[in-house]
C-alpha cells in the first residue's frame, strides 16, 4: 500500500518581513549557474546518531538532499516506550552566487510505515533561519492500519516566500520528527514509521525558490 499526502502550507514565518528581499527584485526563471555549497553545522538527534545522516547539493542547483540511515520510531509490543518519538535537527549554512538569493519553496520526504489497526503516527517539521526569534511547522498525521511506503510535501504559495537577506549566507535549520502511537486497540503489537535508506529512495529533498537581488 502506497500513502501520499501532500500539504500545502507557510514553511517560514511571514511576519519575519527582516528577511525578505528588497521590494521590487525580480524573480529568477532559473537557478543561478554559480556553484552553490553547504556547510553542514550540526546534525544531532536521537534520529540521526552521529554518521547516520548526509547533506548534500543537488547537481542542478535547485536545493539540497538529506539521506537517513536510523530514522526510525516504533511503539507497542516489547520496544522500549523513549523509541515512541525520534528526531533530528540539521543546521546548514547556505553559500549562494553573487547577485542571488533563495528561500525555501518546497520539501519532499518519503518512507515507510507499518500502522496497526488504532495506531497512529505524526511527521513534523520546523524551519527557520538561525537568528529569527520565531519558526514554523508542518504536521502530517497518518492513521492505521497501514503497511506500506509514505511521501508528503511541505509547499509554499510563491506570494510567500521567505528569502534570506541579499549578500549574505545564512543558516537554515530543519528539525525533522516522526512520533507512533500505538493505540489501546493493539498496544501489544509493534507500529513504526520511518526514513531509512534501507527502505529503498527515502532521501528527502529540500527545493530553492532563487531571485535576483
Amino acid at each position: 500500500m502506497s500513502v501520499r499526502l501532500t500539504s500545502v502550507r507557510l514553511l517560514l514565518l511571514v511576519a519575519l518581513t527582516s528577511v525578505f528581499a528588497l521590494p521590487g527584485t525580480a524573480v529568477a526563471e532559473a537557478p543561478p549557474g554559480g556553484r552553490i555549497t553547504l556547510d553542514v553545522q550540526t546534525v544531532n538527534g536521537s534520529g540521526c546518531p552521529p554518521g547516520t545522516a548526509s547533506v548534500a547539493v543537488l547537481s542542478d542547483n535547485t536545493g539540497f538532499r538529506v539521506t537517513y540511515r536510523e530514522f526510525l520510531a516504533e511503539a507497542g509490543g516489547n520496544v522500549d516506550p523513549v523509541d515512541f518519538r525520534k528526531n533530528c535537527q540539521i543546521n546548514v549554512l547556505v553559500h549562494v552566487p553573487q547577485g542571488f538569493t533563495f528561500a525555501i519553496a518546497s520539501a519532499d520526504y518519503r518512507g515507510r510505515a507499518r500502522l496497526e489497526a488504532g495506531a497512529t503516527a505524526l511527521q513534523r517539521t520546523n524551519y527557520y533561519f538561525s537568528g529569527s526569534p520565531a519558526n514554523h511547522y508542518v504536521d502530517h498525521s497518518f492513521s492505521g492500519p497501514l503497511s506500506g511506503t509514505w511521501q508528503t510535501t511541505d509547499a509554499t504559495p510563491v506570494t510567500q516566500l521567505v528569502y534570506a537577506p541579499c549578500g549574505e549566507s545564512r543558516n537554515v535549520n530543519l528539525n525533522t520528527e516522526l512520533r507512533v502511537n500505538e493505540g489501546s486497540v493493539n498496544a501489544n503489537k509493534t507500529s513504526a514509521m520511518s526514513m531509512r535508506t534501507t527502505e529503498g529512495n527515502v532521501d528527502t529533498i529540500i527545493h530553492f525558490a532563487w531571485k535576483e537581488c
